[in-house]
């Protein structure tokens, strides 16, 4: 069961995540299984041994749900076999399309329409058959706004989940990211206004401000002030605590730091005394 603070995990990071003590604030850990479902070797050694000492959860990349591509079932039945290897329930994936008859590597945004959510959401379904358990998706960061939207990213979100009767991964950044950039949807009007019951797991994490017009969603930074207090807003609404996770991809600090801001997620949800 996933509970309380957790970190990514990146093979950068494998020594010092077995390393530690019984009473690191790390819970848990995640990974993508698109880079591990073939990986062998001293890597995946690392691998399992981590995900025997930590719950895991797994977070694709490439479902492309908002996509038009037939779901990779191969794929789906590479993660079922995953989830039950490795004993997890959770998986989530994110509203966005990412395949156009070969992979793109990368997240590309959806409009926010009837239609869109119609799509997604019998594609949430055919993946929730197939699992045999309910996902969560996530709210994605995008840099173009469609001209055909025919409502906002929070309505769309939960539009999708209530149709397909899944669950929201919330992640606090994009929310931040998206607010400035588009000034469409402030920040807290969209947590004001999520589907707080579907609310089952959170992201936070640092996005590049060179220029503070277009904020880039890179997770190769700190975590910025604005977001840590967007996250505190966010337990304060919610009914519980989710578990939440620090995604750092590259750019790694010290251990020790990151250890830090994953002990500030800790000591943000003692502060609620919630479940957790």
């Amino acid at each position: 069961m996933l509970t309380g603070s957790g970190l990514g995990y990146r093979r950068a990071l494998a020594t010092d995540l077995l390393s530690q003590p019984h009473d690191t604030p790390i819970h848990f850990i995640e990974a993508a299984p698109e880079n591990w479902l073939k990986m062998g070797g001293i890597l995946r050694h690392q691998f399992d041994q981590a995900a025997e000492r930590y719950p895991l959860a797994l977070h694709g990349l490439s479902l492309s749900l908002g996509g038009f591509t037939p779901l990779d079932f191969e794929l789906l039945k590479q993660i079922k076999q995953m989830m039950q290897q490795y004993h997890t329930s959770f998986f989530s994936e994110h509203i966005s399309f990412s395949q156009d008859n070969a992979h793109l590597y990368d997240l590309l945004p959806v409009p926010f329409t009837e239609d869109m959510v119609h799509h997604i959401a019998k594609r949430i379904c055919q993946v929730q058959d197939f699992l045999g358990e309910k996902i969560a998706v996530e709210n994605t960061s995008y840099y173009f706004h469609s001209p055909l939207a025919e409502m906002n990213e929070v309505q769309f979100l939960n539009a999708i989940t209530q149709e397909a009767d899944c669950y929201i991964h919330l992640d606090v950044n994009n929310i931040y990211v998206n607010a400035i950039n588009h000034q469409l949807l402030p920040a807290k009007q969209f947590i004001d206004n999520v589907d707080k019951n579907r609310v089952k797991y959170i992201h936070i994490a640092g996005h590049n401000a060179d220029n503070p017009q277009i904020l880039i969603d890179t997770h190769g930074e700190t975590v910025h002030e604005n977001v840590w207090d967007l996250l505190d807003y966010a337990y304060a609404q919610l009914p519980q605590i989710p578990p939440t996770l620090l995604e750092r991809d590259f750019h790694f600090p010290t251990f020790d730091e990151l250890l830090n801001e994953v002990q500030h997620i800790e000591n943000l949800q003692k502060k609620y005394k919630k479940e957790i």
